[in-house]
């Protein structure tokens, strides 16, 4: 089984991004049904998004609104997982006009 992890930087700031909600979510067909829900902790993780999770596409959505980031209201990453891993971490470095992520460790 597969689990997933994020980890959220405000490069703005320099710090983490704590309160910020993060929702994952499996597609299914033509649709996204929701796997999980979390807010990331005073370091800005959330440490367990997803465990038992099956092989498949999943797209992780960062209420970068709620959080205070006006011009990127939400941010989606989309990811593919399958059972070459155990584990996915997907950090999400945020600025007020950018922001990129990367496949962790």
């Amino acid at each position: 089984m597969i689990s997933i992890s994020t980890h959220v930087l405000d490069t703005g700031s320099g710090d983490p991004a704590s309160g910020l909600k993060v929702r994952l979510e499996r597609r299914r067909g033509e649709g996204w049904s929701e796997a999980n829900s979390a807010v990331t902790d005073d370091d800005g993780r959330v440490s367990d998004l997803g465990s038992d999770l099956e092989s498949g596409v999943y797209r992780l959505k960062f209420d970068t609104g709620g959080y205070g980031n006006g011009f990127y209201p939400e941010v989606s990453v989309t990811v593919d997982l399958d059972d070459s891993r155990e584990h996915y971490h997907v950090p999400l470095l945020l600025s007020p006009y950018g922001y990129s992520t990367y496949r962790g460790s």
